[in-house]
């Protein structure tokens, strides 16, 4: 899953280098690609990765590996001025890009929709298209504060968000998919901290209003069917067990940010669907 707890750059000699603008860019997460189609600079990247395959245009790049594997000699080959890596990006192969003396600049992901806002600017930045990117964020922030002041005064729904089936894993209120339950007034019923790992019997137990099923590695309807042997949750009983591609949870940018909460909106306050 592409996320991200912050921002991480590495300063000193890298970021000083790379502080203008890129000619020659390899991405390797899919958030990130779907960043830079955004504010406009595809024309500077010139590799992905398997899994970057929005906007559809993305599926013209040059593929380079995986998320986690990268091809390091394709890479060299590309002579990019800066390859953009993910806290999924293997350290062995980040040290190797720096020691053929290639740029690397790794995001963590975001926690939040603030935090993921200000990555966007960074990249931006790095990109030449900061003055693009304040623009996508001014609208996307304003649609954000619209939601949020909708559903303001509506009750909350209690949420599980789950993301993982063997063993049971939910989203924790420190996780990036709190933002998405909180601002869209819902409460997400996950733990606190990082270890998601629940039971069933604990869920029971809780009872939420809401159940949201992420596809991450889960077939969504099996999951949906295996929820339904628990009537007792009002979830359950109340047919509002929703499934959701993991990508819009785990892989926004700021615009699909505003779509998925809209989404999720919908998912806990059924009124607006």
């Amino acid at each position: 899953m592409y996320a991200s707890l912050y921002i991480l750059f590495m300063y000193s000699p890298l970021w000083a280098e790379t502080s203008m603008p890129v000619r020659k860019v390899i991405s390797l997460g899919p958030s990130i690609t779907e960043e830079i189609y955004l504010m406009g600079a595809q024309d500077r990247l010139v590799g992905v990765t398997i899994h970057c395959h929005r906007p559809s245009q993305a599926a013209t790049k040059e593929r380079i590996g995986t998320a986690i594997e990268i091809n390091i000699e394709r890479i060299a080959v590309l002579k990019p001025d800066l390859v953009i890596a993910t806290s999924m990006t293997s350290p062995k192969n980040i040290e190797k890009l720096k020691d053929m003396g290639i740029k690397v600049v790794i995001f963590h992901a975001a926690k939040s929709f603030s935090e993921l806002c200000d990555q966007f600017l960074e990249l931006a930045k790095l990109m030449g298209k900061e003055k693009e990117a304040r623009k996508i964020l001014i609208e996307s922030r304003k649609e954000v504060a619209a939601v949020r002041e909708s559903v303001a005064e509506l009750p909350k729904p209690k949420v599980i968000v789950q993301a993982g089936a063997r063993p049971l894993w939910v989203a924790t209120k420190d996780s990036f998919i709190n933002d998405f339950i909180e601002l869209a007034g819902g409460e997400n019923l996950g733990p606190s901290g990082l270890n998601g790992r629940f039971s069933r019997e604990k869920v029971l137990e809780l009872n939420p209003d809401v159940i949201i099923i992420t596809t991450m590695g889960i077939i969504g309807d099996d999951e949906k069917a295996l929820w339904k042997k628990y009537p007792a949750i009002s979830a359950v009983k109340n047919n509002r067990i929703y499934i959701i591609d993991s990508d819009k949870y785990c892989s926004p940018t700021p615009v699909t940010f505003v779509q998925t909460l809209k989404e999720t909106v919908a998912m806990l306050h059924s009124r607006y669907e």
